[in-house]
């Protein structure tokens, strides 16, 4: 292949490789900060539950669904 073809595929591709690895790490990052959050909420979940069954003797209430 002449080397001008070479570089024009080269110049084709790069944008879309670039987009999609920006948009890779941006949707790594969005899956990682809700997967913290969820565990973070979970833990304080559990850890007012837990308040509320040594407060009053009795299982918390289960919560609302969300739907």
């Amino acid at each position: 292949m002449p080397h001008g073809v070479v570089t024009g595929i080269i110049f084709a591709l790069t944008p879309t490789v670039v987009v999609g690895l920006i948009f890779w790490f941006v949707m790594r990052a969005i899956m990682r900060a809700d997967r913290t959050e969820r565990a973070a909420y979970a833990r304080v979940e559990a850890e007012e539950r837990a308040r509320f069954e040594r407060e009053h003797g009795v299982a918390a209430p289960a919560p609302a669904s969300a739907e």
